[in-house]
């Protein structure tokens, strides 16, 4: 939606730096706090004193700055970096995203025209992989938390079902932890995969940070025991591990990690299928926040993550005693993810986050009852301050006549089917991208039962398809859609006049 408030897109984005808020979103550098708490004075006074600064670093592969697409200096060096780091074999900078880390992962390991396990909640740059690849998607189901109608943890049983019936599939990609902050047991998946000979490719763009709660801050789930647990996939069995230091660490949107973990895998080969993906004008910008990131690792990284956890701990348990709250919680959960729900006092999760914008915050996500508070390394101990604050105000405002909000609590007026329902009941017709050329067309959506999709209907945020190209759209699909789009939703591929692209008849 256009916002005619600002002049331009420069406009805005200076408008909104100057403003006083509490970021709880992506990135995770939150502004530039992490840059301006974590980084030496020298350096930050380097990077902010001149114009120069920002305009005089973007440059291209000048003798000295080195050459992504053959690192052999500088970038080389934050790759060796980064492999200490996560403790890997190799690592490799990514600056167009987790995106083009996991179609080279998925190119690299399954033969063109091949089959490869991937769980049903994967993000579309999964999906596009494989449409690339032409590979041949084999579903893994999440469990589903029904109340909240988010996707869970992706079971080890699940991944066995999966191998078992389909024992030529040459990978299996999960996402963990998901958009949500949820994992799935990736020590034992692996143990899974590894038996039958195949690769398991973890896209954790959500948990670049676990390698280092693991180290300076383990987790202790919920309900569990008291003894803390391993939750990085570096470190559980993976083979190939792709992290979006962007999302939750100080590094510039764009910018991810690829690491390479076992001797299963050829970094060789990965990085020949990177290379094709990669952009050959790269951003120093990019990888300039890469370096910054490593430096705050390497240099301040066990008291930046305590002060992360020990502020997440905090907020949580103050959180637990403000009325109508409601916050998630699992097992499995990475808790740096805060699920926030006050549909008990009447409150929509597009009301709450209505409510949280107007006290100044900020927050990642907002779909049915709940609202998304994405922490990171750069937020203060003020941002969560605030987000207390404006939740206890809300509190307030909205506690009197709980019961007679009750009805217009989200789902009162129309409930979407389950997600289990919708992808049960899409259908796959095993079409080829040489079969969408020149023959599609554009149908509204409430039109589109029984249609083949000719797009990839996908919800934005989290990023998870619906409907996949060449899957017949099913009424279900059609009902979630549509109510997600009701309540404020944005769905990639259908257009502003609501019409899907569809098969031709």
């Amino acid at each position: 939606m256009n916002d005619r408030k600002h002049k331009n897109l420069t406009d805005f984005l200076l408008t909104h730096a100057a403003e006083e808020k509490a970021s709880f979103h992506m990135p995770g550098h939150k502004g530039g706090e992490a840059y301006r708490k974590w980084l030496s004075n020298e350096t930050l006074d380097k990077l902010t004193r001149a114009p120069e600064a920002l305009f005089g670093m973007d440059i291209t592969e000048i003798p000295g700055a080195d050459n992504l697409q053959k690192p052999e200096g500088l970038i080389r060096e934050i790759e060796e970096r980064y492999a200490r780091l996560y403790d890997v074999r190799r690592s490799f900078l990514l600056i167009n995203g987790s995106s083009c880390g996991l179609m080279a992962a998925i190119a690299a390991m399954v033969p063109r025209g091949g089959k490869c396990v991937v769980a049903r909640n994967s993000h579309r740059s999964v999906f596009n992989g494989l449409w690339l690849a032409a590979a041949e998607a084999v579903y893994a189901y999440p469990r589903i938390d029904e109340k909240l109608g988010i996707t869970l943890e992706v079971t080890p049983e699940e991944i066995e079902r999966c191998l078992d019936e389909e024992p030529d599939a040459a990978a299996v990609v999960l996402t963990s932890p998901n958009y949500y902050g949820v994992m799935s047991d990736i020590k034992r998946i692996a143990e899974i995969v590894h038996e039958r000979g195949k690769i398991l490719i973890v896209d954790q763009a959500h948990g670049a940070h676990l390698r280092f709660f693991d180290e300076y801050a383990p987790y202790v789930g919920a309900g569990m025991s008291s003894n803390p647990r391993a939750t990085a996939a570096e470190q559980l069995g993976a083979d190939i591990v792709i992290n979006s230091t962007h999302k939750t660490l100080a590094t510039f949107t764009q910018s991810a990690i690829a690491n390479i973990c076992s001797d299963t895998v050829d970094a060789d080969v990965f990085e020949e299928y990177l290379l094709s993906l990669e952009s050959t004008s790269p951003s120093y910008l990019l990888m300039t926040s890469l370096d910054l990131n490593a430096q705050i690792l390497e240099n301040n990284g066990r008291e930046a993550i305590q002060t992360w956890s020990d502020n997440v701990k905090r907020f949580r348990k103050e959180a637990g005693d403000i009325r109508g709250l409601e916050i998630f919680d699992h097992p499995l959960l990475d808790n740096t993810k805060i699920l926030m729900d006050m549909s008990g006092l009447g409150l929509s999760g597009a009301d709450l986050n209505s409510e949280l914008m107007k006290r100044g915050v900020y927050s990642e996500l907002t779909a049915g009852n709940y609202v998304m508070a994405l922490t990171g390394i750069g937020n203060r101990r003020g941002d969560y301050d605030i987000l207390l604050e404006a939740l206890r105000e809300i509190a307030d405002e909205f506690s009197g006549g709980m019961s007679e909000r009750e009805a217009l609590k989200y789902g009162g007026e129309h409930r979407m089917p389950s997600l289990a329902d919708v992808w049960s009941s899409v259908s796959r017709k095993g079409l080829n991208a040489s079969d969408f050329k020149g023959s599609t067309e554009l149908t509204p959506l409430s039109e589109c039962v029984g249609r083949v999709s000719a797009a990839m209907l996908t919800p934005y945020p989290p990023g998870t398809p619906i409907v996949c190209p060449g899957e017949v759209i099913s009424k279900e699909a059609v009902e979630w859609l549509n109510g997600f789009i009701k309540d404020g939703g944005d769905v990639l591929g259908v257009d502003g006049d609501g019409r899907v692209k569809v098969m031709m008849v």
